[in-house]
C-alpha cells in the first residue's frame, strides 16, 4: 500500500556489462526517499529497533515474563484446534502434536491479542484509505504548538515521524508485514514455548497500539476533532437526551465514517434540527467530537435494551462490539437496519449500487427490513431519508410493555432458575418475578444497573418471557429521564501539559495516573466506575478515560445533579478527569508515559522501545483499570500496556481471559534492579508488584491500583504520599493497616509522619532493615541504554 505522490525509488537493470564485470536482473527498491531539505541535522537519533520484528524485543519480553510469570487458569482442559484432537491436557499430559497445557494457554493469549489487534488495524486501514481517497494524502498532522510530538508510540515503535495522513501508510505497511508471522505461529506444530507465545502476544498488543494511534490521528486531523483540548465541550449522555418527537437515528459501533456522512447530509439539507442522531459505543464518542448536535446514548451494554425500547427509527451499524443479532432485534420493533461494512454484513442484501430512492422505498415500506450499503455517502443519505419517512409510521412501536403486561408475563414464570444460571452476573431474576406477579416491579427495576444486556436469560427461558423488556419497564422512569453530561473526547494529552506535571508525577508527588478503559460486564460495574473515578480524583490522582468506561463515569451524578466531568477539569493535572475519546484514542493515555520519558528524562523515542518501556516500568506511576474487560480488543490493549511497563487491574469477569502476570513479592531477588550509573545490582522492593491482576471487588481494585503506582525512583516525599494513600485506603475498606508495608518503605524518610509511631512498630516486628535508594534504576544492562550510548558518541538532538 503506497500513498499517492509518495516519493519512492525503484531501480531495475536487466543487463549491465563492463570488461571485467557483468550484472543480470538487478532490482533495487527503496520505500521512501527524503529530500536533503527534509533531513534535520539535530533530529533525534534513530534507536536500535525501528520497526521491530518478533525477535527484536524478545529479550525485553523475557525480562518482564521472568519477573511476572503467567499464572494460567484454563477454562477448558482440552485442545480442539486440529483433527488429531480433542486432546486431554490435564496434569502432565500432552496433545498429539506435543503441546502441553501451558503452551496451549500461551497460544490462546496470542490468538486473543492477535484478533483484537487486527480489528483495530482493519479500522485504521479503512479510515486512512477513505481519507486519502476523498481528501488526498497531504492532510497535515498538526496538534498545535503545545504538542509537537504527534504520536509518541508511533515514533517509539517505528521511528517514523508522520507529517501527513499519507505518511501513516508506511506505519500500516509495517504492521501488515508482521501479521503473517504471528498467524503462522498459531498453527499446530509451530511454537513450542508458552513464554514465546506470550512474547508474541505482547508483540500483537504493541502493533495494536500503533494501529489505534493511526486511526485516531487520521480522523482527528481529517475531520477537525478536538486536538489536545483540555477544555473540550460537554455533551449530553443518556437515553433521555434524545428528543423522541423527532425522527431518531441510532448508530452503533466504532467507525465514524457513515455517521459523518449522515451529519454532512443533514447540514447540506438544513435537517440538523429536524433529525436526532444518537450513538452507542465508541461511534457515539466520535460523532460528538465531530458535532455538538449529536448525543451519546451510552455504552455497549445498552444496545439490546435501547433498541428494544423502540426509540430508534433507524439503526445503523458500522463495526466492532455490535450484537450479531441486532438486525433481528431492530426488525422486532420495525426499525430499518443498515450495515455499512464488509466485516458485519449480517446476511443483508447488498444495495450499494442501487438507486437511493429505491433503497429508501424498500426500507420504509418494509419490503426489506435491512440493507448492506458500503458507500459511506450513500449510506448517510439513505439513513436520514428513511428515518424521516418511517418515523410517523413507527409511533406505535415506541412503547415498552405496560405494567399489566409485565404482571401477566411474571405470572407465567415457572421459577425454574434457568435464567439466573445463564446470567453472566447471577442476578436474582426469579425473586423479581415473584414480586412482579404480585404487582411489585421494584425488584425488577433494581436489576437494571446490574444487567449488562446480554440477553442470555431470555434464550434459556422456556416460557419465552422478554426479561430485558420487563426490566426496562420496571426502570422506565429512570430510563426515559436518564440524562447527564460527559466531556467530549479531547484527543491527545499535550507535551505542554506533561511538562507541567512530569516533575511532580515522575517523583511521586502526584500519586499516579489511573487509566480507566474497557466495557463494563459486572453487576453495578458502571456505577462502580463512577465511584472509583471519584475516589481517585479526590486523592489527587490523574484519571484518564476512554470508550465505554468514559461513558459509564459520565452517566451518574451527585446530589447536586452534576457529573464528574462537570465537577473536575478536563486537563491532565492532579484531580483532572480526561476523556481522550473512543477505543482508538487509548494510545493517547499511554503516550503520556512516553512523553514523561522524553520530556523529563530526555530519553530518545525513535525506534527505542525497550529503553522507553524500561523507563516507564521503573519511573512512571501509572496503572490501567479495566473494570469489565470482555473483548479480544480489550485483551490486546492490555498487552500493549504490559510491554510498555504499565500494570493493569482487571474486573472479576476478566478471570475468563485465563491468565494473570503476577509477581511474588516474597521472592525479592526477582525484583532486582540495576543502578544506571555503575551497573550495580540492588533490591528496592517488589515494585510494581504485578503486571496483570484480577480484582474481585471495587475495594480491592482501588487498593491495588494505588499500590501498583509505586515506582522505584519515587522521591521520599512522593513515596510517603503514596504510602499515606495506600494506608488510608486499606483502613477505609479493610479496617486495619496493610501487612506488607515493610516491602515498600525504603528508609525512615518514606514513613508518613502522621502514622510514624504505628508504622515503626510494624517495621520493628517484621525485622525490617533500610533499603538503598537508587535514583536511576533499570532492568537492563546500562550499556544497552541507547540514549546514553548516543551521548557518548557525541550525538546531539533537539528535545521537546
Amino acid at each position: 500500500m503506497v500513498a499517492k505522490d509518495e516519493k519512492v525509488l525503484n531501480l531495475k537493470l536487466k543487463k549491465f556489462r563492463t570488461g571485467s564485470f557483468k550484472l543480470d536482473g538487478f532490482e533495487l527498491a527503496v520505500g521512501k526517499v527524503k529530500e536533503p531539505s527534509e533531513i534535520d541535522e539535530f533530529a533525534e537519533p534513530m534507536g536500535p529497533t525501528p520497526k521491530p520484528g518478533i525477535e527484536d524485543l524478545r529479550d525485553w519480553d523475557m525480562k518482564l515474563l521472568k519477573r511476572y510469570p503467567p499464572m494460567y487458569s484454563p477454562i477448558c482442559d482440552m485442545c480442539c484446534l486440529c483433527t488429531l484432537g480433542k486432546c486431554d491436557l490435564t496434569g502432565n499430559k500432552k496433545g498429539a502434536c506435543g503441546i502441553d497445557m501451558k503452551t496451549q494457554q500461551g497460544r490462546w493469549s496470542l490468538i486473543t491479542a492477535f484478533t483484537g489487534m487486527n480489528t483495530h488495524l482493519s479500522h485504521a486501514k479503512e479510515l486512512v484509505e477513505h481519507i486519502i481517497e476523498t481528501k488526498g494524502p497531504d492532510v497535515p498532522i498538526d496538534f498545535g504548538e503545545n504538542t509537537p510530538v504527534e504520536s509518541p508510540i508511533i515514533r517509539v515503535v517505528t521511528g517514523i515521524v508522520p507529517k501527513t495522513v499519507g505518511d501513516l501508510v508506511e506505519v500500516l505497511d509495517y504492521i501488515e508485514g508482521e501479521v503473517p508471522h504471528l498467524v503462522a505461529s498459531i498453527h499446530m506444530g509451530q511454537e513450542g514455548s508458552y513464554l514465546d507465545y506470550e512474547s508474541k502476544a505482547y508483540h500483537a498488543g504493541m502493533l495494536d497500539s500503533i494501529s489505534m494511534a493511526v486511526a485516531d490521528i487520521a480522523q482527528i486531523c481529517a475531520f477537525d476533532m478536538p486536538r489536545a483540548d483540555p477544555k473540550a465541550p460537554l455533551a449530553e449522555i443518556g437515553a433521555g437526551t434524545l428528543d423522541q418527537t423527532k425522527p431518531v437515528i441510532l448508530v452503533i459501533g466504532h467507525n465514524v465514517l457513515p455517521s459523518i456522512s449522515m451529519i454532512e447530509y443533514m447540514r447540506e439539507n438544513d435537517l440538523e434540527d429536524k433529525v436526532e442522531l444518537g450513538g452507542i459505543c465508541c461511534t457515539a464518542h466520535d460523532i460528538t467530537r465531530y458535532t455538538q448536535r449529536a448525543k451519546i446514548v451510552g455504552p455497549q451494554s445498552m444496545e439490546l435494551k435501547f433498541v428494544r425500547s423502540g426509540i430508534a427509527d433507524v439503526v445503523v451499524v458500522d463495526e466492532q462490539c455490535i450484537r450479531v443479532d441486532m438486525h433481528e432485534v431492530a426488525r422486532s420493533v420495525k426499525a430499518p437496519y443498515i450495515s455499512t461494512t464488509v466485516k458485519a454484513m449480517h446476511g443483508l442484501p447488498d444495495r450499494t449500487d442501487d438507486d437511493i430512492d429505491d433503497i429508501v422505498k424498500d426500507l420504509v415500506s418494509g419490503k426489506e427490513t435491512g440493507a448492506l450499503i458500503l458507500d459511506m455517502e450513500k449510506a448517510g443519505e439513505v439513513a436520514v431519508k428513511v428515518a424521516i419517512d418511517v418515523a410517523p409510521k413507527r409511533q406505535k412501536f415506541k412503547v415498552i410493555p405496560s405494567t399489566e403486561e409485565v404482571v401477566a408475563y411474571a405470572k407465567t414464570c415457572w421459577h425454574c432458575g434457568a435464567c439466573t444460571k445463564a446470567c453472566e452476573n447471577d442476578l436474582p431474576i426469579s425473586d423479581a418475578m415473584y414480586a412482579a406477579a404480585e404487582g411489585d416491579l421494584s425488584l425488577l427495576g433494581e436489576l437494571e444497573d446490574a444487567c449488562v444486556g446480554c440477553g442470555k436469560c431470555e434464550q434459556e427461558c422456556k416460557r419465552k418471557i422478554p426479561v430485558l423488556s420487563l426490566i426496562t419497564k420496571a426502570s422506565e422512569k429512570k430510563f426515559k429521564e436518564e440524562k447527564s453530561m460527559i466531556r467530549v473526547g479531547r484527543g491527545p494529552i499535550s507535551d505542554y501539559e506533561v511538562r507541567n506535571v512530569c516533575d511532580t508525577w515522575a517523583i511521586g508527588v502526584i500519586p499516579g495516573c489511573i487509566a480507566m478503559v474497557g466495557c463494563s460486564n459486572y453487576p453495578g460495574a458502571e456505577r462502580e466506575l463512577y465511584e472509583m473515578a471519584e475516589e481517585f480524583l479526590m486523592r489527587n490522582f490523574i484519571v484518564a478515560a476512554s470508550g465505554c468506561a468514559a461513558m459509564s463515569i459520565g452517566l451518574y451524578k451527585d446530589e447536586e445533579g452534576k457529573s464528574l466531568y462537570e465537577k473536575f477539569p478536563g486537563a491532565f493535572v492532579a484531580r483532572g478527569l480526561c476523556n481522550v475519546g473512543s477505543c482508538v484514542s487509548n494510545p493517547h493515555i499511554t503516550d503520556t508515559t512516553i512523553r514523561v520519558a522524553n520530556v523529563f528524562a530526555r530519553r530518545i523515542m525513535s525506534g527505542n522501545f525497550q529503553e522507553i518501556g524500561d523507563y516507564v516500568l521503573n519511573c512512571v506511576g501509572a496503572c490501567g483499570l479495566v473494570w469489565g474487560a470482555y473483548s479480544q480488543k480489550a485483551f490486546s490493549i492490555g498487552m500493549s500496556c504490559h510491554r510498555l511497563g504499565i500494570p493493569v487491574v482487571l474486573g472479576p469477569h476478566s478471570a475468563k481471559y485465563r491468565h494473570q502476570y503476577l509477581g511474588v513479592k516474597e521472592d525479592l531477588e526477582s525484583f532486582n534492579i540495576r543502578d544506571i550509573k555503575d551497573g550495580s545490582v540492588h533490591n528496592v522492593g517488589p515494585i510494581p508488584e504485578h503486571l496483570l491482576y484480577v480484582a474481585e471487588t471495587k475495594e480491592e481494585a482501588i487498593l491495588m491500583c494505588a499500590k501498583l503506582c509505586f515506582r522505584n525512583n519515587d522521591m521520599a516525599e512522593g513515596r510517603s504520599l503514596k504510602i499515606t494513600n495506600y494506608i488510608d485506603i486499606h483502613k477505609k475498606y479493610y479496617g486495619r493497616m496493610p501487612d506488607d508495608l515493610p516491602y515498600y518503605i525504603r528508609n525512615e524518610n518514606d514513613i508518613p509522619y502522621a502514622a510514624k509511631d504505628e508504622i515503626e512498630e510494624i517495621l520493628k516486628a517484621a525485622g525490617w532493615e533500610p533499603m538503598p535508594v537508587v535514583k536511576s534504576t533499570t532492568l537492563l544492562d546500562p550499556k544497552d541504554l541507547w540514549t546514553y550510548e548516543a551521548l557518548k558518541q557525541g550525538k546531539r538532538w533537539y528535545s521537546v
